[in-house]
């Protein structure tokens, strides 16, 4: 038997029914507008791992890098500098196993320290692949990451989650729950309309 009182999102509430209709449709838009809110705010919860890889630590852009991410609005939760082992890298880049550059990939991340860090804001693997540019910094348009400061695919200064999937297996992987902080960035007004 259905019970009346269960309410689907699509289904008003049974007092609707008694309120006068400009009430009635005042709530119906407050309504409407706190979803629109709340969808919104959730959007501008999506996080992405972002790594700095040997070479840019080494060549000193990992101020710069952090820099492009905030000056865009985008919302530091994490970060550290860190010396993977192998197995660690191997894990992080078992998807790639198959391809023949997967050792030497491993061994360069092996030699030196990694910038890993995680951004949050609206659409945030998204805009940070945009950020970055294109894997291979040849096809990369100037004003990115990767067409300002690389050349060579095999040197390409940073690593990005490519899915919101991806981003939240990377980011388990590097950080322990307890390392990714939860605030409200003090400009948030300032960066999201709604």
């Amino acid at each position: 038997m259905e019970d009346k009182n269960d309410e689907s999102p699509t289904q008003e509430p049974p007092i609707y029914k008694r309120l006068n209709p400009k009430t009635a449709a005042y709530l119906r838009q407050s309504n409407k507008a706190r979803a629109e809110k709340e969808k919104f705010e959730a959007m501008s919860d999506e996080k992405t791992f972002i790594a700095i890889k040997p070479d840019g630590v080494q060549r000193g852009l990992v101020g710069e890098i952090i820099s492009r991410f905030e000056k865009r609005g985008y919302k530091l939760v994490a970060m550290k500098l860190v010396s993977p082992s192998k197995e660690h890298l191997e894990k992080h880049y078992e998807d790639l196993s198959d391809k023949p550059f997967y050792k030497g990939l491993v061994t360069y991340m092996l030699s030196g320290p990694i910038c890993a860090m995680v951004w949050q804001g609206r659409e945030a693997v998204k805009t940070g692949r945009t950020l970055l540019g294109a894997t291979n910094p040849l096809a990369s348009a100037p004003g990115t990451i990767r067409g300002d400061f690389a050349i060579d695919v095999g040197r390409n200064v940073c690593h990005g989650s490519d899915a919101v999937e991806s981003a939240k297996k990377e980011i388990d992987l590097w950080f322990k729950p307890e390392e990714v902080l939860n605030y409200k960035q003090a400009q948030h007004e300032w960066i999201y309309e709604k």
